[in-house]
């Protein structure tokens, strides 16, 4: 089954972290050779507050260019002047450790064409460039469902067209149904409420409606909780919309009135909730309007960092993951 696989790769790799650790006190991983040690997962609280995972979103951008005559590219690191990020040696995944981590497992994203963005940083992580260069061919600005299989790791990917919240709900309640759940699922929406429906008590009930349909996901079978992430909405630059209407409905005022609506909803893990937020609202604010052309939708660059945020935040769950 794919959640075992994924589970004992990740015991595997924390068992003899810590067993040299204690023994030995050298850094050497069998399943990850390039990632270096997550160190303050040492002694990693339960508490949400106090692990790693709060410096998670802590990067910053900095500017490359190799020659005079090319533009200037974008590149980002966490932010090692802070200490306590520093500590936390997050880094930078490539494709050998993010092919073991993601060895037969199943991965679903399911939203709007954020959340589609999102899957295809992930593709780029463990699929050769032609395999990428096809799912972009073939999601190109079309509002449809996508299923693809890695066959050199065995991971199936799926990307569920789902840009309404109660569309959400109701794809919880079908892996409720058919007891095949993923083992890991990255879900957002909101830029379609905000901009069709135009109601932000709706999006509310849907919202918490959402979080109900997690209710009784549970199992007597130790089956390990799938990772659960929430992709949020952008920071939405009015003047680049392309639409009167999308200008009109697409507002940062807006916006924030909506994720605070998320908070409220008790989905994310910071307000006690199954869903760990990647924050595309900071990573895209603090690469800035250049980042954007049509005020919406930004450079891969930003979505490749949710997902290296993603990959990291689950080799530090993964210390004291929760069952069922």
């Amino acid at each position: 089954m794919a959640w075992w696989h994924l589970s004992l790769n990740k015991m595997v790799f924390f068992i003899c972290v810590l067993f040299i650790i204690l023994s030995v006190g050298v850094h050497f991983t069998p399943n990850f050779s390039s990632i270096s040690i997550i160190s303050s997962l040492n002694g990693a609280s339960p508490n949400y507050r106090n692990t790693c995972i709060d410096f998670l979103h802590s990067i910053e951008y900095k500017n490359r260019s190799e020659c005079v005559d090319r533009p200037v590219e974008k590149t980002w690191s966490w932010m090692q002047s802070k200490r306590r990020v520093a500590k936390c040696e997050f880094k930078k995944l490539k494709k050998p450790d993010a092919s073991v981590m993601l060895n037969r497992s199943w991965v679903v994203f399911a939203g709007d064409s954020q959340t589609r963005l999102g899957m295809i940083s992930l593709l780029k992580l463990v699929e050769l460039p032609e395999g990428v260069r096809k799912v972009r061919g073939e999601l190109a600005k079309l509002h449809k469902d996508y299923s693809t299989f890695v066959d050199s790791i065995g991971m199936k990917l799926d990307f569920k067209w789902k840009p309404y919240v109660r569309r959400l709900s109701k794809l919880m309640l079908e892996f409720k149904k058919n007891k095949k759940y993923p083992d890991i699922i990255v879900m957002g929406a909101g830029l379609w409420d905000m901009l069709y429906e135009n109601n932000v008590s709706d999006y509310d009930v849907s919202l918490r409606g959402l979080r109900n349909s997690l209710q009784d996901w549970n199992s007597k079978d130790g089956r390990v909780q799938p990772h659960l992430f929430w992709l949020g909405m952008p920071t939405l630059i009015n003047s680049k919309l392309k639409t009167e209407e999308k200008r009109h409905n697409l507002t940062e005022p807006r916006r924030i009135r909506y994720d605070n609506k998320v908070n409220g909803s008790k989905l994310l893990n910071k307000f006690g909730g199954p869903f760990l937020k990647l924050d595309i609202q900071l990573l895209s604010e603090l690469c800035g309007p250049q980042c954007t052309k049509d005020g919406l939708h930004y450079d891969e660059i930003i979505y490749d960092i949710a997902i290296q945020i993603m990959l990291n935040a689950m080799l530090i769950e993964s210390t004291h993951r929760p069952h069922f």
